[in-house]
């Protein structure tokens, strides 16, 4: 048994979840999102628009794993679209700087040359302070994955720690020559 696939899904009062085939349309107050389910391997229960249940049709190897996974995409897809999900990012160093320039997103980190980076449908930026980016979306996997780009642009390294890191990320750093 999937420890995870086994426990029923909460759906907020604001979320509208309908099954149309094997497409489960989710809509609430931050956007519209589908998701496609195998109904040949699953059984998907909305009970009264206020749970859902996902169980396999039978219990193997193959669907043991395919449970949880399912199960934990669509408690993703109805926070995302109840809540949302939101990263933020810090960059250190100096000189080191963002603002927004309508779709996109400037960066200055260091480089001969600006950095413009743009923003995908979906994802909203927000520059706090010069050297503080909040990245926020519906989609968890979308967001994680701007996160992800605009950290290779420069990631941290690790003797003086500069670079673009996460809000809580812990650097690990090292010693410098000696003389």
């Amino acid at each position: 048994m999937s420890k995870i696939g086994k426990i029923n899904i909460l759906i907020p009062e604001k979320v509208k979840v309908g099954l149309n085939g094997s497409v489960l349309n989710m809509d609430g107050p931050l956007g519209k999102t589908t998701l496609n389910i195998d109904l040949d391997t699953f059984d998907l229960k909305i009970d009264e628009g206020k749970e859902i249940s996902i169980k396999p049709k039978k219990i193997d190897q193959n669907t043991k794993r395919l449970w949880g996974m399912n199960r934990s995409l669509l408690n993703n897809a109805i926070i995302g679209i109840s809540k949302g999900y939101e990263k933020t990012l810090e960059l250190v160093g100096v000189g080191f700087r963002a603002a927004l320039k309508g779709k996109q997103l400037n960066m200055q980190l260091g480089f001969s040359h600006d950095i413009n980076f743009d923003i995908p449908d979906g994802v909203k930026i927000a520059v706090e302070k010069q050297t503080t980016l909040k990245i926020s979306g519906y989609d968890k996997q979308q967001v994680g994955m701007v996160v992800s780009e605009i950290k290779s642009l420069r990631p941290p390294e690790p003797y003086k720690g500069k670079g673009i890191k996460e809000k809580d990320q812990y650097i690990i750093r090292k010693e410098g020559k000696k003389k």
